[in-house]
């Protein structure tokens, strides 16, 4: 189904689709990260897990009419998707102050947002992800003025469905990073994955993490509570 490797990031390996035009499979990696690389472990079924969870989440997405790079899942570790250019811009919804806000910005831990704060980081390793700002977004970028209000108009109804999503499985939602990508046509679609590697959740009755924070802190079992969150989702769906 896959022909030569195209790129292989930390989370991820990008291939060429076999015999299929405009299309790549995405194939997660046992991977963990964290402090933009600084930490790393493996840990094996994690690559399966993730996988799983994205390939439900955009399903679920898909149904909504959120349009995405999601086609289907191959595999326990591997997803066909539409071929994008990724615009290198990291746009992140924020329900409540957790994690680096706390520290950039004094916000005391779980101070609400009403409505959702929306923050946008250039998408650059070397420099460690930046906070910008719009101006900085367009230089920054090939997208207009409008493509990135659409961006973040867009961003936010994600988190409308996603929040509705996760509420029903007894989660809160706190954050969660995007990542979109132009497809061939010029039209801007979700791209990346949305997982427990890419969003913060809590669970609703005890506040208990339930994403890579407990890789990063070091304050749990991160393939127990992956699996957890997978068994909650497919009990839904």
């Amino acid at each position: 189904m896959k022909a030569e490797l195209l790129y292989e990031g930390k989370a991820k390996k990008v291939y060429r689709a076999a015999d299929e035009e405009g299309k790549l499979v995405l194939s997660y990696k046992n991977d963990a990260t964290a402090l933009n690389g600084k930490k790393k472990e493996s840990f094996t079924g994690k690559g399966r897990l993730n996988n799983e969870i994205s390939s439900l989440v955009f399903s679920y997405l898909k149904k909504k009419g959120i349009a995405s790079h999601f086609i289907k899942k191959l595999n326990d570790k591997e997803q066909l998707v539409y071929e994008t250019n990724i615009i290198p811009l990291e746009v992140v919804v924020r329900n409540m102050a957790t994690g680096s806000i706390t520290k950039r910005l004094g916000f005391t831990e779980k101070t609400p947002f009403q409505p959702p704060l929306v923050e946008l980081f250039y998408k650059n390793d070397e420099l460690d992800d930046p906070l910008i700002n719009d101006d900085h977004a367009l230089r920054l970028s090939d997208i207009s003025q409008d493509e990135l209000q659409v961006i973040k108009k867009d961003a936010l109804m994600i988190n409308t469905v996603l929040q509705e999503m996760f509420q029903t499985i007894n989660l809160i939602l706190v954050d969660f990073k995007l990542e979109f990508g132009r497809l061939p046509d010029g039209t801007i679609v979700l791209s990346d994955e949305i997982s427990p590697d890419t969003c913060r959740l809590w669970d609703r009755h005890t506040q208990v993490k339930m994403d890579k924070d407990v890789f990063r802190q070091g304050i749990g079992d991160l393939l127990d509570v992956y699996e957890e969150i997978l068994n909650r989702l497919e009990a839904t769906s």
